[in-house]
């Protein structure tokens, strides 16, 4: 008779620390210009070596890293026009992912939505940057899973480890009131919309957000900008 035991674990070291990396990139936790050593990596995950340097090398071949010469990673440098690119293309998958969520999200999928929305709020009034832009992450790729494609994902994973970490800038540019930020936010019209199974609405809401996220740091950033 089984013993109503779980499944052990079983993805591969080098995978779970892919996915640690990437989250921690996404989520803007990692900042551009940031050095990353496999040893170093290795050493605060508490794994060996190989599974870090595999999960760099797969970081590199997407464009989240660039290698230097000593064999180290870097987090390449933001110029304007390389953000102005990335923006446009989230608009365009994002903005399709939320048209899809709106006719194919559950009601504990839109429920989970809501939680992270208003989390979300919570995290810009208590002008905490760190945990806005981990919720900011968690609410719009709620939206993204619920849409079912999983090549759209695919896209927006890539665009997201590039540009994530700049989205950090956002934490110094509101005069000190992060606050601010919910004026060029719209994720509750995006959660009402996807609530009502608009998806039209959907869509527009998150191009909205993010053209208007796109558009506020290509006026207050502070670029490196290209040679």
């Amino acid at each position: 008779m089984p013993l109503g035991l779980d499944a052990l674990e079983t993805v591969p070291v080098h995978e779970q620390v892919y996915r640690q990396l990437t989250r921690a990139l996404m989520a803007g936790r990692i900042p551009p210009g940031r050095k990353l050593t496999s040893r170093k990596v290795a050493a605060e995950l508490g794994c060996s070596d190989m599974p870090v340097r595999a999960a760099l090398a797969r970081l590199q071949s997407l464009r989240a890293l660039e290698a230097l010469p000593n064999g180290s990673m870097i987090l390449p440098r933001m110029d304007r026009a390389r953000f102005a690119d990335l923006m446009a293309a989230r608009v365009t998958c994002e903005g399709r992912a939320a048209e899809l969520a709106a006719g194919a999200a559950s009601e504990a999928h839109l429920r989970a939505i809501r939680q992270a929305g208003a989390a979300l709020t919570q995290a810009a009034l208590d002008q905490d940057i760190d945990s806005y832009l981990e919720q900011n992450y968690e609410f719009k790729f709620l939206v993204h899973r619920a849409s079912g494609s999983d090549a759209l994902i695919f896209l927006i994973e890539t665009l997201w480890l590039q540009v994530g970490p700049f989205l950090r800038q956002f934490g110094g540019r509101f005069e000190g009131a992060l606050s601010g930020i919910l004026e060029i936010d719209y994720h509750e019209e995006l959660a009402a919309a996807l609530s009502r199974g608009d998806a039209a609405a959907a869509g527009d809401a998150m191009r909205r957000d993010i053209a208007a996220g796109a558009a506020f740091l290509l006026a207050h950033g502070e670029f490196e900008d290209a040679p």
